[in-house]
């Protein structure tokens, strides 16, 4: 029987690593493939083509149907901006500063004693990664969200806007578009919550740690008929394309930020809050219907555009690459994940999560699990658990999110327990693996330095160079000679955009420019600083 596991095993690898190979065949003949990204938002694989039939979405489904569905996506948080963050630069946004949530528009900084707003400082190395698709050709859009943690240089994209679309591309150009829906955001709960429901609470099924009532039930019948209006906005997205015959003429991808937006599901780093779909179709459906079960982090998405764009990773992604030129036929051994500060309160938790296994520490384990959040208090089901609390009528599983403390660590075995409800860390059955996952928690650590045991008010101190508000980005330094002009930038990590006077988009500066007798401005802005003045020449 093992033999047999085995040649199966072996069997879908090489189905695996030839399809690899037919994909870079095919983009042989098309150097630069357009790429869609259809993003949405806090959304589990709660869908009919990760086995979930409560609710149809043929449009998903097609999708699928005509292409490869990853089994194990993670994100590295279980909420929007430190993920989005770790997404945009294919790093961990506990290396690069991005973990707190948020920094950007801060909505309690009467209580955190933070700035109303400051934008994360990268390293030095660290970029949006569009920004290297804009380098060899690509015109990118964004449609609409960013939510990164900072204020992206305007070399990132061509455009950002509602209206943002492939559409308004110059002749000729490949484009990378992102459209991002809302719609299944945890705040359409309650905003739809006087809109006809498309399945109705009894037929959905609750986790453990719910109390089966009418305002459970209806919660998360809610949260399904929010996917289906999802898969009506994304079937609208498909038919313009398809009218523009840009549909086998794309990549598609559709994935969310992490896991659903219901209470401890949204914001944990239990395997329910980070896991994923992740869907990809190649033009006219080439290898559709392919299951992957390779483990893959949401930091690796941006490595694999370039890759399929035929462009290797910079210095500074700590994403793999999973498809098209530069891709590793054999998946992550594991994902990592972190939870800090949300809105008003503190915590730090990291996490490793594994096939079978799932390891997490707790920094502050004096800290409840539960964060008592005055956002997520407008979910009804959130203020009805907290009655019954007071009231002492949850039992059993549905106290545990309520617990006063929470242990220093916790094992779980998800794929026997995929609430993740009993924790085996104090038991000695399992004494290895614990020993095991500890000591992969610390090597990534050791290989990507958390800059979440830095208080933040010092890490802001440290950007800031001690200052009350954020460095200037040096203005680019102009040299001419042999008919080229050459911009350069003392603040580390400048991104250069340079353009002809009377244009609005900023053109990445990566070579020197042909000088003309048009005047040129050009700026600079290193990520966490504010952006140059403008110089011209």
């Amino acid at each position: 029987m093992n033999i047999l596991k085995a040649y199966i095993s072996w069997g879908r690898y090489l189905c695996l690593f030839y399809l690899i190979l037919s994909f870079d065949t095919f983009l042989s003949g098309q150097e630069k493939p357009n790429i869609i990204w259809i993003s949405a938002e806090d959304l589990s694989p709660r869908l009919p083509a990760y086995g979930d039939s409560t609710i149809k979405t043929p449009h998903i489904s097609r999708l699928a149907k005509e292409g490869i569905v990853y089994d194990h996506v993670y994100t590295t948080a279980g909420v929007c901006a430190p993920s989005r963050n770790a997404i945009i630069t294919g790093s961990y946004q506990t290396y690069n500063g991005g973990h707190n949530m948020r920094t950007l528009n801060n909505t309690y900084p009467e209580q955190t004693g933070l700035p109303k707003s400051y934008s994360a400082v990268m390293p030095a190395d660290i970029r949006c990664f569009p920004e290297y698709l804009r380098q060899h050709g690509y015109y990118t859009t964004n449609n609409n969200k960013t939510d990164y943690q900072f204020e992206a240089p305007p070399t990132a994209w061509d455009e950002v806007s509602s209206k943002a679309t492939w559409r308004n591309r110059p002749k000729g150009k490949p484009f990378f578009s992102v459209f991002n829906f809302n719609t299944t955001h945890e705040s359409q709960i309650w905003v739809n919550a006087d809109k006809p429901l498309r399945v109705a609470p009894s037929k959905v099924s609750l986790p453990p740690f719910y109390p089966d009532n009418l305002v459970a039930r209806t919660e998360v019948a809610r949260h399904y008929s929010n996917i289906a209006t999802l898969d009506d906005e994304i079937g609208v997205l498909l038919k313009s394309l398809e009218e523009d015959g840009l549909l086998d003429k794309t990549i598609i991808f559709f994935w969310t930020d992490h896991g659903d937006g219901l209470p401890f599901f949204k914001r944990e780093i239990y395997r329910r809050g980070l896991h994923v779909p992740l869907i990809i179709r190649f033009p006219n459906g080439k290898g559709g219907g392919v299951r992957d079960a390779r483990w893959i982090s949401s930091i690796d998405f941006a490595p694999t555009v370039l890759s399929l764009a035929g462009i290797k990773s910079p210095k500074g992604m700590a994403g793999i690459p999973f498809l098209g030129k530069y891709a590793r036929t054999k998946g992550r051994a594991m994902v990592f994940a972190a939870r800090d500060r949300l809105d008003s309160h503190y915590d730090r938790v990291r996490t490793v999560l594994a096939p079978t296994y799932q390891y997490i520490r707790n920094y502050f384990p004096e800290l409840p699990r539960y964060m008592d959040l005055e956002y997520r208090k407008q979910q009804p089901l959130m203020r009805n658990m907290l009655k019954m609390k007071e009231e002492g009528a949850l039992t059993g599983f549905q106290q545990i999110w309520f617990e006063k403390t929470k242990p220093e660590e916790e094992l779980y075995h998800w794929e026997k327990d995929p609430f993740e409800l009993v924790n085996l860390a104090n038991d000695p059955r399992y004494t290895s693996i614990l020993k095991k996952m500890r000591l992969q928690l610390d090597e990534w650590q050791k290989n990507f330095p958390d800059q979440g045991a830095v208080p933040e008010k010092d890490l802001i101190k440290r950007w800031w160079h001690g200052k009350n508000q954020p460095p200037v980005t040096a203005m680019p330094k102009v040299k001419s000679r042999n008919g080229k002009i050459f911009l350069s930038c003392a603040s580390p990590g400048a991104s250069i955009g340079w353009r002809f006077k009377g244009e609005n988009s900023w053109q990445v500066y990566s070579k020197p420019i042909n000088r003309t007798s048009q005047t040129i401005e050009f700026i600079a802005m290193s990520i966490g600083y504010l952006v140059s003045e403008t110089g011209t020449y």
